[in-house]
């Protein structure tokens, strides 16, 4: 049995899938353009095994407020993540969280941890934005830059959300969610995005606690050489990685996304 209660506070919409008997907390971080509701079979997967999960809409993003496509600073999403926190904390104060992040939220789970990894019993990182699977030339980052203190807000790239899986109904709902943003993203965005990459590769040894890298080794979106630069840079004794042959960029939304779950559950059972 599931109690889904959801909130929105500070403009922000939160939601959480409680496990009857819960025992540890799963504590989720979404990727860009997208929101927590697409989530909704893995709750019922965790909520199966005794694990609650804990979300929200990340500031300018599905129900949550906020400009789509533009932040000033991706400050705004550690700030955000730290409420979830609290929020979670609250509600579940007795017991374990696990922080889980995916694509651009496993770069904010990534960013998160430098600072406050005590908070976690682990970190589970799915297809993290840690490096783009394209490198712009450097006179393009230099342009952008400039384009970024003159117009912070001026528009520059959509996101291409076609290999977000193999599954063609996948696809198809998620270019017909209406939750989903498909604004381009805007020039202060992109710098704000790429500055935070940097700082988590620089300063990845930081980061000691018990680990779970996953990524597609097809994913077209953020590039597997990211996760495995991160794993190897992390100073933790605990840590895997996984790149999952011929998956795609959304592990969880592939054909094989239940064998992940069960896989995710049994390393989580293992470090309660």
């Amino acid at each position: 049995m599931t109690n889904i209660s959801d909130n929105t506070v500070n403009g922000l919409y939160y939601r959480q899938w409680q496990a009857e008997n819960s025992k540890a907390v799963v504590m989720l971080v979404h990727g860009l353009g997208e929101h927590c509701q697409r989530y909704e079979h893995l709750a019922a997967h965790l909520n199966s095994e005794g694990y609650s999960l804990s979300s929200m809409d990340l500031p300018c993003h599905g129900k949550s407020e906020g400009p789509r496509g533009h932040v000033d600073s991706f400050d705004v999403y550690q700030d955000a993540a730290l409420e979830l926190y609290k929020l979670t904390r609250e509600n579940f104060p007795d017991q374990s969280v696990f922080l889980l992040g995916h694509s651009m939220g496993g770069l904010i789970a990534t960013h998160l941890l430098l600072d406050h990894q005590d908070k976690f019993q682990g970190a589970l990182l799915s297809g993290a934005a840690i490096q783009s699977p394209q490198e712009p030339p450097a006179w393009q980052v230099a342009v952008i830059k400039g384009i970024a203190k003159l117009f912070p807000k001026a528009k520059m790239i959509a996101l291409d959300a076609s290999a977000v899986s193999r599954d063609p109904k996948v696809v198809e709902d998620y270019m017909s969610d209406p939750l989903i943003s498909h604004e381009k993203l805007s020039a202060q965005f992109l710098v704000s995005m790429t500055n935070t990459m940097e700082q988590c590769k620089d300063e990845a040894d930081k980061i000691s606690l018990p680990i779970k890298v996953m990524h597609g080794s097809a994913d077209v979106m953020t590039a597997p050489e990211g996760s495995q630069l991160l794993y190897h840079g992390v100073s933790s004794s605990d840590k895997e990685i996984t790149l999952y042959d011929g998956l795609y960029h959304e592990i969880f939304n592939e054909p094989e996304g239940e064998s992940i779950f069960a896989e995710m559950v049994t390393w989580m059972d293992q470090r309660l």
